[in-house]
């Protein structure tokens, strides 16, 4: 599900001003809001999520501006089915070390082969090492029928009652979720052309019964049986939030139309879809092709060591095998790792300029122009929200959020008034600065100047170097104080499960989560290094099973979650272990803040549990709040400690991160703001064939949220995955929503004292009882008001950006 990121406290790391752009390619969100609300996911991202009655998307990842402020079971015995098309659900484990991972089916020899196809195993964690290319296309046609005949039998069964309606639907919908959601997570974790090419086929089949599904009218009579029947009032707040989302996400998914109307939509919906797998596989494409080889150490003064050695493993993978840090060669590419070091410290301006035009020009032009994709999905959205009589497609959006569309635009002019000063300001300090270090662009500066003397004034107020952090933030130090804040707010552990389940990657990690008395409540991986040549760029968070008292395996107890996060940060190098930037710091905070949310859920109500059910514009809460932590004293200098001595970080240190929070944050808040106002111009008033092009939409947008303006040939829409291939489209506002939202759980804790521990586990414990377990199984905003007491406030998230006016 998505899952994601975009508080400009992250102004840490403003210096990665360009980078925004650079982010918007990267984000894959699994939290696709365009899934049955089944599954919502928010990401999360995580995580990201906007759903549909049926699952046009089944779960994707929720994309994670990276850019953001800080940036979709265990069991005792392995029960086996006795039909081949079904996968088991895990009900709960004794212990995450006692059992022996479930037997899993070794790859097929002969793609076709259904018997012995690991997509229809019954399985207690998916089979991510053995699936193939090859067990696609039969493994989903196999499923399809199987599903397409449990439907025919619930369409003929069904009755307005909870068993004969929901619990069946539930089970449909969780098959597919699970084994699409597999398919596609390798797809984004492990590409290759075979896999894209099996999914491109399977696709159409897979959207045509999510439609099928969607535009039943006898499951949509009966829902609406139920909403009118006596017992309405007697059923549970969770439940009436399943049937009253079931039957809007009905009516948007096209169940009330005309035999030909339905036709036109349901075409659209499958052309919709290809053009979205088809954006996003052109973004990654185009990332990955753009390699410059440098020979001489000269042309990359300034990259850090860590960056060097990046590079020179880059080369090495490209055939150069005797590539070092030290005397190269060196390969530059787009991958964010590699994107981020040289816009923020390389001394070679052309090369800066070179590579920053080569990244806002990704995938717009020869085969892989994403332009003419972007103008038909435009269109067609257009039409879609036509036949359902919205007037445009962010009105289809809102239907399924908080927010709507005058809310969100008045909420982003609000933000972008309170930034606008403060970033002209930056923009004056910088050209200031730069000036005193003798500069030849001082006067003149420009895009890829920006994260360049960003960096250098940071350095020079604050006497901060990213680059000298990294030695503090070791991997494994930063996920052991992540897990003990966990167990502080939360009262849960964390423990290593590698070897229970089957991984896609040797890097990948496994963990048990488990209550206070020691009892499994869920389990995840986490896949975090960055692999340019295979992997999605971004950062994401995504279910691979949802809670779910129907699905459990022994009847009573309910079927434990499982998540994966994702990220895309420094792997080792050499002897070194990964080092993270702060940055990276944040977005491992903020990915686990969509994980914690999916899997300390104790809604057992399948189709709202954890994060699925919940508003688009509200899953951010949990990812955006817990990247809040990085900067709490205690928390940061529990992870912060040198890999080799065991040197805490110097308090002065400490100090000067915190000072240096609010640098940039009116440039990084209007950059958001930028992004999201850019979206909802795009899905409200845009015409595809009218006088102005998207791009020129973006120029005059940008003439009121950048102090800059773009480049003329500036194209970074054409890699704006959010909107064009994830679940973001006329939601990006979303981001700033739920910001305001996390600002202001977060302000709790302040109110209650940070460096009072039993207040701070009270307000924890209260968090998790309504943010994190609630669920979709109460609207967000009596959740946020049942935790805070009262409705949320814009003024804790100005406070903590430094944007609050004098006055106040």
């Amino acid at each position: 599900m998505r899952i994601i990121r975009c508080l400009p406290n992250r102004v840490l790391f403003n210096t990665i001003f360009v980078v925004v752009n650079m982010l918007m390619a990267s984000t894959r969100f699994s939290l696709s809001r365009s899934v049955h609300p089944i599954l919502k996911r928010p990401h999360f991202p995580s995580y990201p999520s906007c759903p549909r009655f049926a699952p046009k998307g089944l779960p994707k990842s929720h994309p994670c501006p990276l850019w953001s402020s800080s940036f979709s079971f265990c069991i005792q015995t392995f029960h086996r089915s006795t039909s081949p098309y079904l996968f088991s659900s895990s009900s709960s484990f004794s212990s995450c070390s006692s059992i022996s991972p479930p037997p899993m089916a070794s790859s097929a020899s002969v793609g076709d082969n259904i018997e012995s196809n690991p997509l229809l195993e019954d399985f207690d964690f998916p089979p991510f090492d053995v699936v193939e290319a090859q067990h696609v296309r039969p493994g989903i046609r196999a499923l399809l029928k199987k599903l397409e005949s449990d439907l025919d039998e619930l369409e003929k069964t069904v009755e307005p009652s909870w068993p004969k309606l929901v619990e069946p639907l539930e089970k449909i919908v969780d098959r597919l979720a699970v084994v699409w959601g597999m398919v596609n997570h390798l797809k984004a974790v492990k590409d290759t052309a075979e896999l894209r090419a099996a999914i491109e086929e399977v696709q159409p089949e897979k959207v045509k019964f999510q439609l099928r599904l969607g535009q039943s009218k006898p499951i949509y009579n009966a829902f609406k049986a139920i909403k009118e029947s006596p017992d309405w009032q007697s059923l549970s707040e969770a439940r009436k939030r399943i049937v009253d989302a079931q039957i809007k996400e009905a009516v948007l998914n096209g169940v009330s139309l005309e035999d030909d109307e339905r036709e036109k939509f349901n075409n659209i919906e499958q052309e919709l879809e290809r053009l979205s797998q088809k954006f996003s596989e052109n973004v990654l494409d185009a990332t990955k092709k753009f390699e410059k080889l440098i020979t001489d150490k000269k042309e990359i003064d300034g990259l850090p060591a860590t960056a060097l050695g990046l590079a020179a493993q880059s080369a090495a993978s490209k055939g150069h095998e005797n590539a070092t840090a030290e005397n190269g060669p060196w390969m530059i590419t787009l991958d964010a790792p590699s994107f981020i070091s040289v816009m923020q410290h390389a001394r070679n301006r052309a090369l800066r300029e070179e590579v920053y035009r080569a990244y806002i020009t990704r995938a717009s032009s020869g085969d892989l122009d994403n332009t003419p994709i972007i103008n038909q999905i435009l269109k067609l959205r257009l039409k879609k929200a036509k036949l359902l009589n919205y007037n445009n497609y962010a009105e289809v959006s809102m239907a399924t959020k908080m927010a709507t569309v005058d809310k969100a635009e008045e909420l982003l002019e609000k933000l972008r008034s309170a930034s606008w000063n403060a970033s002209v300001q930056d923009v004056e300090d910088l050209k200031s600065y730069s000036k005193s270090q003798g500069a030849p662009e001082a006067d003149n500066l420009s895009h890829w100047d920006m994260s360049f003397w960003s960096e250098r004034l940071r350095e020079s107020k604050y006497n901060i170097n990213e680059e000298e952090l990294r030695p503090y933030f070791s991997f494994s130090k930063v996920m052991g104080g992540l897990f003990n804040l966990a167990k502080i707010l939360f009262e849960i552990d964390i423990e290593p499960a590698d070897g229970l389940a089957p991984v896609w990657n040797n890097d990948v990690r496994f963990y048990c989560v488990k209550d206070s008395l020691g009892s499994p409540i869920a389990y995840f991986y986490f896949d975090p290094y960055s692999r340019p040549s295979e992997k999605r760029g971004g950062a994401w968070m995504d279910e691979v099973v949802s809670r779910s008292r129907v699905l459990s395996r022994n009847g009573t107890t309910s079927r434990l979650p499982i998540a994966h996060m994702v990220c895309n940060q420094t792997p080792p190098f050499g002897d070194k272990p990964s080092l993270m930037t702060f940055r990276e710091v944040e977005t491992v905070f903020h990915e686990f803040g969509h994980a914690l949310q999916h899997m300390l859920t104790k809604q057992d109500e399948g189709l709202v549990a954890g994060i699925r059910g919940i508003e688009w514009d509200a899953v951010e809460l949990p990812s955006q709040f817990m990247e809040n932590w990085c900067y709490h004293r205690d928390t940061l200098m529990s992870i912060a400690k040198h890999y080799q001595t065991g040197e805490s970080l110097p308090e002065e240190v400490y100090l000067k991160l915190l000072a240096a929070r609010t640098f940039r944050a009116g440039s990084l808040s209007l950059r958001q703001i930028k992004f999201a106002s850019l979206d909802l111009e795009l899905h409200t008033k845009y015409i595809s064939d009218g006088s102005e092009s998207v791009y020129d939409v973006d120029q005059r947008v940008s003439r009121k949220t950048q102090v800059i303006p773009p480049l003329p040939e500036d194209r970074f829409l054409c890699a704006f995955n959010h909107i064009f291939a994830g679940g973001y489209a006329a939601g990006y506002y979303s981001y700033k929503w739920a910001e305001v939202l996390s600002a202001d759980a977060f302000s709790a804790f302040e109110d209650a004292g940070l460096e009072d521990s039993k207040a701070v586990k009270e307000a924890g414990h209260k968090f998790r009882e309504t943010i994190l377990a609630l669920g979709g199984g109460k609207a967000p905003l009596e959740v946020f008001v049942e935790f805070r007491g009262r409705e949320p406030s814009p003024e804790p998230l100005l406070r903590h950006n430094g944007l609050l006016p004098a006055t106040a």
